[in-house]
């Protein structure tokens, strides 16, 4: 019997504790909490993301990728150039000439738009890297982001060079004519 006393003013606690709960619980959340979650989501919204600086990033890896390897718009421009070439050139031009007005100026055009790629690039690149300087102290650019604005900066570096080469004629420079 003792066991079934302590049993039952058990369940009459727990009953009663219940209750208490129940009247004192309110819907209401009190004042000093709403604030400082809306503090806390305007702070995750102002916060970048970084999305934009790893999109300049491989933008410039790709600009410098084109540079290299040649684009649509530098063909057709070399394609022009080519033509132009062809019909500004008289029929009692000398070979050099012939040549130079033929070959010459497309390929200059070729390295032209190389070279404005990879200037591109280059540029993308480089601001890239020198954004977080201007962004939120203590904000760090991420790892991949950095490592891909370098390779931007690298393909654009020698895109640059190869196009200056490509356009005085120490690469690949035209034959003579002689």
């Amino acid at each position: 019997m003792a066991t079934n006393a302590v049993d039952e003013t058990e369940a009459t606690q727990a009953t009663t504790d219940e209750k208490a709960v129940d009247t004192t619980k309110s819907d209401e959340v009190p004042q000093t909490e709403v604030p400082a979650a809306a503090e806390d989501t305007l702070t995750q919204e102002e916060s970048p993301s970084g999305v934009g600086q790893g999109a300049a990033a491989v933008v410039s890896a790709a600009l410098g990728v084109v540079s290299l390897t040649g684009s649509w718009i530098g063909t057709v421009a070399s394609a022009r150039q080519n033509l132009v070439g062809q019909l500004e050139t008289a029929q009692n031009a000398g070979v050099a000439q012939q040549i130079q007005a033929v070959y010459g100026d497309a390929w200059q055009t070729t390295a032209l738009w190389g070279g404005l790629f990879a200037l591109i690039a280059l540029v993308v690149g480089v601001v890239t890297l020198a954004r977080p300087a201007f962004g939120t102290p203590g904000r760090i650019q991420a790892p991949w982001i950095k490592s891909v604005a370098w390779a931007g900066v690298a393909l654009g570096v020698i895109g640059l060079l190869l196009a200056v080469l490509k356009y005085t004629g120490v690469l690949l420079g035209l034959p003579s004519a002689s």
